[in-house]
């Protein structure tokens, strides 16, 4: 089995002015597709570790589980994002929201201030655990596939998501994202 870097869901120009095709490029032909080359190559000299993405997750340590994660995760991350504007929660995820948090502003204020108070690389997750929802924080490569929770919304707090087009202002990198956050993906996984 081979990885292969996944198509993303929109044109590199379509999350404009939020994040620039410049930082997308970047990120997408740098970042993504050099974790999955490096996981290929991992792999190379391991065949009996070529499994599924979410089970090598499970299964691997050090390098691999690093490239795996970071393959997955990105994966999740451009599902996470939408060039259309306006999207809101809907259906039994907009409940959850409303009844843990007030409603999806007091949501995104606690979401918001989580990734920025992550210290250094990872990620900020929206995740179902026991039917209860939680704004988790993620160092470097983990995320919620080893936490034994359902990831339903992302956001990557590593530099190189967001330095081309807000330099070291992670607060308005966090801004920009909530104008192009997928919430038909996160409802949708909440669905599933």
């Amino acid at each position: 089995m081979t990885y292969a870097l996944s198509p993303l869901p929109f044109a590199l120009d379509a999350l404009e002015p939020h994040i620039s095709r410049q930082t997308l490029s970047f990120h997408y032909h740098k970042h993504h597709q050099g974790y999955v080359e490096k996981l290929n190559a991992l792999l190379a000299a391991r065949p009996s570790a070529k499994m599924p993405l979410e089970e090598l997750i499970r299964s691997s340590s050090g390098n691999v589980f690093d490239m795996a994660a970071q393959v997955w995760n990105h994966e999740f991350f451009w599902n996470c994002l939408t060039p259309k504007a306006g999207l809101a929660p809907t259906g039994p995820l907009a409940r959850l929201i409303d009844a843990q948090w007030g409603d999806r502003t007091k949501f995104q204020a606690a979401f918001s201030a989580r990734a920025l108070e992550h210290f250094g690389s990872g990620w900020t997750w929206l995740v179902l655990k026991d039917e209860e929802l939680e704004i988790v924080s993620t160092a470097n490569a983990h995320n919620p596939v080893v936490l034994g929770c359902k990831a339903l919304l992302t956001l990557d707090t590593w530099e190189h998501a967001y330095y081309l087009d807000y330099k070291n202002d992670r607060a308005a990198f966090i801004r920009a994202f909530w104008q192009v956050a997928n919430w038909e993906f996160a409802s949708q996984r909440m669905d599933s």
